[in-house]
């Protein structure tokens, strides 16, 4: 688990982008928001699992908002 912030997240698509503190970006789907919602705003805070993605990038899983 790592925490991070919400970057952006785009309510049309469905998809958004974390930053932990070290800078790195995580890709993530509003289907790995942990309380079902789908939505949550830019600037939250947030603890998530690592994974690789189908492309190989760092993505992020099991989103529980702080």
């Amino acid at each position: 688990m790592f925490d991070a912030v919400v970057v952006s997240f785009d309510e049309a698509r469905g998809d958004g982008l974390l930053r932990d503190d070290r800078g790195r970006d995580y890709y993530f789907h509003c289907v790995h928001i942990a309380d079902g919602t789908r939505l949550i705003d830019a600037g939250a805070l947030v603890s998530a699992r690592r994974a690789v993605g189908l492309r190989g990038r760092d993505e992020a899983t099991d989103v529980v908002k702080l």
